[in-house]
């Protein structure tokens, strides 16, 4: 079983959702969670790689120019 958005679970919960549905929408929203979190750490890595292109080719360029 994925583990679950306890809040939201309770919030679907005192919005009178069946059991099986809360509980399948809170995992839902905590796999998406998983997904985003692994989707922001990686954009982290593209950043840097970014950067240090950008410093590289600047400094290529500033040789070349210079």
């Amino acid at each position: 079983m994925a583990t679950m958005n306890r809040e939201i679970y309770e919030a679907l919960k005192e919005a009178n959702v069946s059991e099986d549905k809360a509980l399948k929408a809170a995992e839902s929203v905590a796999t998406f969670d998983a997904r985003f979190a692994r989707i922001e750490a990686e954009m982290a890595v593209l950043k840097w790689m970014v950067g240090t292109n950008i410093a590289i080719s600047l400094a290529v360029l500033w040789r070349l120019l210079k």
